[in-house]
């Protein structure tokens, strides 16, 4: 068996306006260099971001969410950023910005699945809370 590797995670978030700080988590990126892993999922939940402001184009939104897991995969698809190493890809993703799609700051921990954890960190970042039974 193999021992649990060093991962790097950051969730990415909608500011619709950032002077108003305020934010729709949308998805996480996962970066696990051991397993040469570098991973983003999306799932953006239109009602929740609306509801913190209606006049959004969500085609823009979109489409830019949509190149975040391109730029993970990496290549010519990702245009100058794919020629970058994954680390690098990583870096360049979760670097501060002042935009309407902005990432956490990056936490760091150890696992032996990074798909798996990709799916622990929607369910638990990501996705609204379901009410128990």
């Amino acid at each position: 068996m193999r021992d649990n590797d060093t991962y790097d995670y950051a969730v990415i978030r909608v500011v619709p306006r950032v002077d108003r700080e305020e934010f729709v988590n949308v998805g996480v990126i996962v970066s696990c260099p051991a397993r040469k892993f570098l991973a983003a999922v999306i799932e953006l939940d239109e009602k929740r971001v609306r509801a913190l402001d209606a006049t959004l184009d969500m085609e823009v939104i979109r489409a830019h969410l949509a190149t975040i897991p391109v730029i993970c995969a990496g290549g010519a698809a990702a245009g100058a950023i794919g020629k970058l190493s994954q680390r690098e890809r990583f870096h360049w993703l979760v670097a501060p910005r002042s935009t309407v799609i902005q990432t956490s700051a990056a936490h760091s921990g150890r696992c032996d699945d990074p798909g798996a954890l990709v799916e622990h960190l929607l369910d638990s970042m990501v996705r609204p809370a379901r009410a128990g039974p």
